[in-house]
């Protein structure tokens, strides 16, 4: 057996005992209470089975192709899906190209990965025309990007939510700051239904893409003097002020993850234990008892990788759209 077939069987070993994994946590939490977001909103697996029954092989086919022209594309893509859900819900309001919409604010200035959204909504449009939402298309690419380097999908995606009309900068408040500590955090992920495992789980995201330096440097400089974070390794600090000088371009970036910037893996919460998270909202994870110890159990890579299914999915269903709500946009920057 060729070493490519041997990477492409490990691959998939790792998907499968991801699948066990998710299937075991998933097995006990159901024996307890169901939360906010724990019961379906309307959402279903196979949703598009007869309306759209090509829609998952035409979404990943186009994004891997995408993702393996362009590597850094899993890290944007799956932040664009955060940021959606994040403001007012999972409902592609995020795409949306009127003036002053979500996009035009600061935090979500450096969000990418649009691109592949109008190539995937061009495609579906031709196959399926009016069914397949822009909402669903962000759910189902940024699990596709990440499955990219599996050849498997991690997660299951969960599909049936409609478009929403609005997008307003000014909404985007919702979003978790880069500079919040722990207790700060921990509020921003229970207003929209979430809890401390999520906010430790989904943080884990973090191993793959990039923060724009004016999220970091706070942690290196005051003014034109280095004053170091004290919860940052002094060697790593020296990295990130490479990336990071005083001042920075304001298209400046850094790798959220220092040694696997390119791999989904549980590297960030290793990394976390040695003080080399890059932004506050990282090293905040350590601060707590709880979050340590989860951060902690998260470094073994098949609990990461089952927990952040958990989450994600709990993570997609935010105040989603379904039935008569909302509509199936044409374009996806365009509400009409």
């Amino acid at each position: 057996m060729g070493r490519r077939q041997l990477d492409l069987v490990w691959r998939r070993r790792v998907a499968a005992a991801w699948w066990f994994a998710v299937a075991v946590v998933c097995g006990l939490v159901g024996s307890g209470s169901a939360g906010l977001l724990e019961s379906n909103p309307g959402l279903a697996y196979n949703f598009y089975q007869k309306s759209c029954p090509n829609v998952d092989s035409i979404v990943r086919s186009v994004t891997w192709a995408q993702v393996a022209a362009n590597p850094a594309l899993p890290g944007r893509l799956l932040r664009l899906h955060f940021h959606d859900c994040f403001v007012q819900g999972c409902d592609a309001s995020i795409l949306l190209d009127n003036a002053g919409s979500e996009k035009t604010a600061g935090p979500n200035q450096s969000v990418g990965g649009y691109e592949v959204i109008d190539a995937i909504k061009t495609q579906l449009e031709q196959a399926c025309p009016g069914v397949v939402s822009c909402a669903d298309i962000v759910a189902l690419a940024a699990r596709d990007a990440v499955s990219y380097q599996f050849k498997a999908s991690l997660w299951q995606v969960e599909t049936g939510r409609r478009d929403g009309p609005v997008s307003l900068a000014t909404n985007t408040g919702a979003l978790p700051s880069p500079f919040a500590g722990f207790n700060g955090l921990l509020q921003s992920f229970a207003n929209r239904g979430l809890n401390l495992t999520d906010l430790v789980a989904l943080s884990g995201a973090h191993t793959i893409g990039k923060a724009s330096c004016s999220s970091v440097t706070p942690r290196l400089y005051q003014g034109n003097t280095t004053s170091l974070d004290p919860l940052l390794d002094s060697a790593y600090a020296k990295t990130l002020m490479s990336s990071c000088p005083n001042p920075s371009p304001s298209s400046a970036t850094v790798d959220l993850d220092v040694a696997t910037p390119l791999k989904f893996d549980s590297g960030y919460y290793t990394n976390l234990q040695k003080k080399q998270g890059a932004l506050a909202s990282d090293a905040a994870l350590t601060q707590n008892a709880a979050a340590a110890q989860m951060v902690a159990d998260l470094t073994n890579p098949i609990k990461f990788y089952a927990a952040f299914s958990m989450s994600m999915k709990k993570m997609g269903r935010i105040d989603v759209l379904t039935g008569n709500k909302g509509n199936i946009r044409k374009q996806c920057r365009s509400a009409s």
